[in-house]
């Protein structure tokens, strides 16, 4: 009886069936203060509401970490999972309408100072994720820093969050230069924050696409025009998300079309050939052939 190459069958069955595909979008914005953090929780739980299992790793030290920006208690965070004291699905928190969150590691280690080894060990980690997931979007830190360029790398889509001001524009521009010339990454999402009106929006994406058509090898698509609502700032006093405290205002009606218009982004039918987040997941089991 050979009832241990049963039990492999058995096992690699089951991981067949596990093999669901994760949907990564990086949520990046070149410079702080242009919203990203709360376009992407907020976007998170407008996905939640749609059905789909939704993760978010808050890879953000900014100021307004998710879990202070919604006052959840965290135990553990990323630096434990770096340090080998957790395992990532140790540290998963809950947040609000069924969303969960992996804690940016706090203060002391800033995820910005780790290595790019460290980056890519954390990227592979989540191939062995059990958590079940349909989408998990990235908040990343602002700037330009390693951990930005190959988290947003090591996702399938990248969304570029810019407001109508001068150096939010240039910072979105620089950012997307060096993905492009640097990273491979040709398409960007775009989504126009904290706008006056729908015109305002379309004016911005004008702006932008003016100076990358002329310098630059991508493109890009405007997915969101999100107005300046003064329920935003009323619910983050409240430490809630706006689509939580107010669902029916401006803001989270545009959230909620971009959700809508999110659950149809098509997902990679192969494995890009560099590190991903789940990569163990694309690479679809009869591909033995090994990587060159």
């Amino acid at each position: 009886m050979h009832s241990h190459d049963n039990i492999d069958d058995q096992a690699n069955g089951l991981r067949k069936m596990n093999k669901q595909m994760v949907k990564v979008i990086s949520v990046t914005g070149g410079k702080g203060g242009v919203g990203k953090t709360n376009v992407t929780l907020n976007f998170a739980m407008a996905l939640s509401q749609l059905g789909k299992r939704v993760l978010v790793l808050d890879a953000d030290l900014g100021l307004a970490n998710c879990d202070v920006m919604l006052g959840l208690r965290v135990e553990k965070n990323l630096s434990h999972v770096l340090s080998g004291e957790a395992e990532l699905d140790d540290i998963i928190i809950d947040g609000p309408l069924g969303i969960k969150i992996i804690p940016a590691t706090s203060g002391s280690q800033n995820m910005t100072e780790l290595t790019p080894a460290e980056h890519a060990g954390l990227i592979r980690a989540f191939s062995e994720l059990k958590t079940p997931v349909d989408v998990m979007l990235v908040d990343t830190a602002a700037g330009i820093s390693d951990m930005v360029l190959s988290f947003s790398r090591a996702s399938q889509d990248v969304m570029v969050v810019v407001c109508d001001e001068p150096s939010s524009i240039t910072d979105a521009y620089a950012l997307m230069k060096i993905l492009s010339r640097d990273h491979g990454v040709e398409k960007f999402k775009i989504v126009a924050n904290m706008v006056r009106s729908l015109k305002e929006g379309q004016e911005l994406f004008s702006k932008l696409t003016r100076v990358t058509d002329r310098f630059l090898d991508v493109s890009l698509e405007l997915v969101a025009t999100i107005p300046y609502d003064e329920n935003v700032r009323k619910a983050a006093r409240k430490q809630k998300a706006f689509i939580d405290a107010f669902p029916r205002t401006a803001a989270s009606m545009a959230i909620k079309s971009l959700a809508l218009k999110a659950v149809k982004w098509p997902l990679p039918a192969t494995a890009s050939g560099h590190l991903e987040f789940f990569l163990e997941q694309l690479v679809l089991p009869q591909t033995d052939r090994g990587i060159a």
